[in-house]
């Protein structure tokens, strides 16, 4: 599956049917793999009970899998009279009367997996920038859980209302902020995250709720363990929560009437998450911005070649010139004339991929020593990932 391409989502519910281990789960069960997976935190490490190996598939794509798994977990527990994409497509199509940019233009005609795909694109990857996506969406994108506990309630009612919507996205984020704000001192990671939270909001344009106001916000327990899940993220740091955040989180719990164990639990699995993946998420791990850019490049590099590398091998194996100089730069520097060679030959061969036209842009030939990296590691693979057979 490849969840960057067309067909993804059919391909998800067909390849998901064979094993529905994943929805054999309990609702607790379910939640607390969510959280495993990293999706209830914004940063996307697992693919939710490991249903798709997580090393095929970016972050974004990681997140984009999670969030529909969420979607159709919620879709059989109750009875349907309509296919699944058709349900969540109108689910959005109720929010859209919020006018949310990033739906607009996607929610006329009719109802597909494709138009789902597109929305959920849309939802995840807002911005392209390689250089800047995995800080601003850190939160934008652990609030995705609003949308399933919404469509939850729209199963239920066949309705959606903004209050609903407005009201605990602000209850989220006001007790966040809050546990933040109240910190005696405050490191970089703390002042982050302040600044993602506040700019952050999709639904509440309004001013914060207070504690309490924020508190009768939440009715259900869903709710509750998302609503100290995401207060436990806020209040991590240096792989530490300090005594004053602690007693703030068992407050909260017994606020919004959750056991001991619950709250034990949630602070114990930040704890363990976050120092376990602190080097793989872009606002924990301290990298300097040039870092970063290389980073995330090199994810975007390695996945466009082997997503074409069938195609771009047979293109190589053509050019025997550039194949022994991308071979011989392995063991040792190409000078000038060679890798203006390896340079101009490469963009000839893009220029066949429409997917790889990236580096034909201007500035585009800055990623040509990631391609040479990745290049000697090619192997021929299947075109369409996303092709079901008849």
């Amino acid at each position: 599956m490849n969840p960057s391409a067309s067909g993804w989502i059919n391909k998800l519910l067909l390849d998901v049917s064979k094993n529905d281990a994943l929805f054999s789960l309990d609702k607790t069960a379910f939640y607390e793999a969510l959280r495993h997976s990293g999706f209830i935190y914004g940063s996307n490490q697992e693919v939710v009970g490991q249903a798709f190996d997580k090393t095929k598939l970016t972050e974004d794509e990681r997140c984009k899998t999670n969030l529909c798994l969420a979607f159709l977990y919620t879709y059989k527990e109750t009875e349907q009279d309509i296919p699944f994409t058709d349900s969540v497509v109108s689910f959005y199509t109720a929010i859209n009367e919020l006018k949310i940019s990033f739906f607009q233009d996607l929610l006329g005609g009719k109802k597909s997996s494709e138009q789902l795909e597109k929305i959920f694109n849309n939802r995840v990857q807002l911005d392209a920038n390689v250089l800047t996506k995995n800080f601003n969406y850190f939160i934008i994108n652990a609030l995705l859980y609003i949308d399933v506990l919404a469509y939850k309630t729209y199963l239920k009612n066949h309705t959606i209302s903004v209050e609903y919507l407005k009201n605990l996205e602000a209850a989220i984020t006001s007790i966040s902020l809050e546990v933040l704000n109240s910190k005696a001192s405050k490191n970089k990671y703390d002042d982050s995250l302040i600044k993602l939270f506040e700019s952050s909001l999709r639904y509440q344009k309004d001013k914060l709720l207070d504690y309490d106001t924020a508190i009768a916000s939440v009715k259900t327990s869903k709710e509750a363990y998302y609503i100290l899940d995401i207060a436990c993220m806020a209040s991590w740091s240096d792989e530490l929560i300090d005594e004053k955040e602690h007693q703030f989180l068992l407050n909260l719990g017994n606020d919004v009437r959750l056991d001991s164990k619950r709250i034990r639990k949630s602070i114990e699995t930040v704890n363990s998450f976050y120092t376990a993946n602190k080097d793989n998420i872009a606002l924990l791990s301290s990298k300097n911005i040039v870092q970063s850019f290389y980073n995330n490049s090199s994810k975007m590099v390695y996945k466009l070649i082997s997503r074409n590398s069938k195609r771009l091998y047979q293109e190589l194996k053509d050019s025997k010139e550039l194949m022994v100089l991308l071979t011989q730069s392995t063991v040792r520097d190409l000078n000038k004339e060679e890798q203006k060679k390896v340079q101009d030959q490469l963009l000839d061969i893009f220029k066949s991929i429409p997917s790889l036209a990236i580096f034909l842009l201007p500035g585009g030939a800055i990623l040509l020593p990631l391609v040479i990296k990745f290049i000697p590691k090619l192997l021929p693979s299947a075109f369409d990932e996303n092709r079901i057979k008849e």
